[in-house]
């Protein structure tokens, strides 16, 4: 559909004496065999006006952002752009001032795009490639080159080549990754960030390419949780893969091996992955405070690192974003994610796994992060008896997808004649907890239970 509105306004604008190109992602998915929703055209050789007026002739527009030349289509995932020029006026990627500039050459409008992959344009009409930074060629040759000493102005973009090179399996060219280590990430809004660190664990095929570019641009400075992470020891025999970084990025390639496998069965999920995804990457932000050599068992160990991780893996989040479910459900993850073993080990009462899904939310999260966790040791394979145990566990329990809903609520309470007070939470907490060690599992049963053990009077 999108393709064919592209067709559709290249020939509004070649009526009119301009030329319509296809540009940036669409191109470059394309010429990888990748489906692309998002189209983006730009328009040369005709003046704003007038493309507006022929633009409207055919569709609804939003014109909110055609101060800077750019013009939406609603209710579709179109945006058509004229050539603009732009000019650095202070910190961040927004600090631009924006002119609008229909007589530009491709070539010239192209050098205000971040990265090679991103420049080549294709004609609607005629098939046809236009293609000025050599992008073609770097796609193939899987290299991500910037386009122009232009690309310091917008230091976001050093992010974006994190999530890129995760996602299309590239490998940075040397002169990229020098400018980049002489950006900074001066002013950027957290929302922004959070946009490129979704990409790379939603899309990211390779998630620890994207988190080496990080280090060789030097950019992992800026996230001191993940920078201690680099050359924090582990014991050899239990992980023969390195220190805790390249655990962490084992796991995270892991991850997305996993992902995309739920992804063709029909079972992927944005949110739920993005947490999951998080959470396996801040999963032993708490080792670098733990780690240390045991000479009694003549090992390293990290004993405590689990609880010690969430520290940090609040203080990374809050950084990248104030997306409360995020900054809820993510550390508990962190907090957990040895449970799964110790508790297959123990064979752990039905009471104690009701109690885990209440404080992780989703015990299938858990597993899918200790998951992770397990196969981040290559060459060691992967023992995931404990982690189908307590899967079973909880589906059994019917625990495995939510955390148990409390079943007496305050309006169970006012029902037996309790006026409201602000001990009701005492009360309705003693109940929920009665409920998770299995005492009832009905409302009736509750209030039994309620009446038999006098539980106002037992919490006041």
């Amino acid at each position: 559909m999108a393709q064919s509105i592209a067709y559709d306004i290249a020939q509004l604008v070649k009526n009119a004496g301009g030329r319509a190109l296809l540009v940036g992602g669409c191109v470059r998915d394309e010429l990888l065999g990748c489906e692309c929703d998002d189209i983006d055209i730009e328009c040369f050789g005709i003046e704003p006006d007038v493309l507006i007026k022929e633009l409207s002739s055919r569709y609804e527009l939003d014109l909110v952002g055609a101060s800077f030349g750019v013009i939406k289509l609603l209710r579709e995932n179109v945006d058509v752009a004229l050539p603009r020029r732009e000019t650095k006026l202070g910190l961040g990627h927004r600090a631009f001032e924006t002119e609008c500039d229909p007589s530009l050459s491709v070539r010239d409008a192209a050098a205000r795009r971040d990265f090679t992959i991103n420049a080549i344009y294709k004609d609607p009409l005629t098939g046809e490639f236009v293609d000025p930074w050599g992008g073609k060629d770097d796609l193939e040759k899987r290299i991500l080159r910037h386009v122009s000493p232009h690309f310091s102005e917008d230091p976001l973009r050093v992010l974006r080549g994190m999530q890129f090179v995760a996602r299309f399996g590239l490998e940075a060219a040397a002169e990229t990754i020098e400018i980049c280590r002489a950006m900074a990430i001066e002013n950027l809004a957290r929302e922004r960030l959070f946009e490129e660190w979704a990409k790379l664990l939603l899309k990211g095929k390779k998630i620890s390419k994207g988190l080496e570019f990080l280090r060789a641009t030097g950019w992992v400075k800026y996230y001191p949780e993940l920078e201690r992470l680099i050359g924090c020891e582990q014991d050899p025999n239990w992980h023969p893969e390195g220190d805790v970084w390249n655990h962490t990025l084992c796991c995270l390639d892991a991850f997305a091996l996993e992902r995309e496998k739920r992804s063709k069965e029909g079972r992927g999920d944005r949110r739920e992955d993005l947490i999951v995804g998080f959470a396996v990457l801040c999963h032993d932000f708490g080792k670098p405070a733990c780690t240390r050599y045991d000479p009694v068992k003549k090992r390293i160990r990290s004993l405590g690192h689990d609880d010690a991780g969430v520290e940090p893996t609040v203080s990374f989040l809050e950084r990248l974003t104030n997306e409360e479910k995020l900054l809820k459900e993510v550390p508990p993850l962190v907090r957990f994610h040895m449970r799964p073993f110790s508790m297959w080990r123990d064979k752990s009462s039905d009471s104690a796994i009701r109690r885990l899904a209440a404080k992780v939310v989703r015990i299938d999260r858990l597993v899918r992060v200790a998951a992770a966790d397990d196969l981040g040791r290559p060459p060691y394979p992967s023992s995931p008896e404990h982690l189908q145990w307590l899967a079973d566990q909880a589906r059994r329990l019917e625990v495995e997808s939510a955390a148990p809903f409390p079943i007496v609520r305050g309006r169970d309470l006012i029902a037996l004649g309790m006026k409201p007070s602000v001990e009701f939470g005492k009360i309705l907490s003693a109940l929920y907890e009665a409920q998770l060690d299995g005492k009832f599992s009905t409302l009736e049963e509750a209030i039994s239970f309620f009446k038999e053990n006098r539980i106002e009077e037992s919490v006041l």
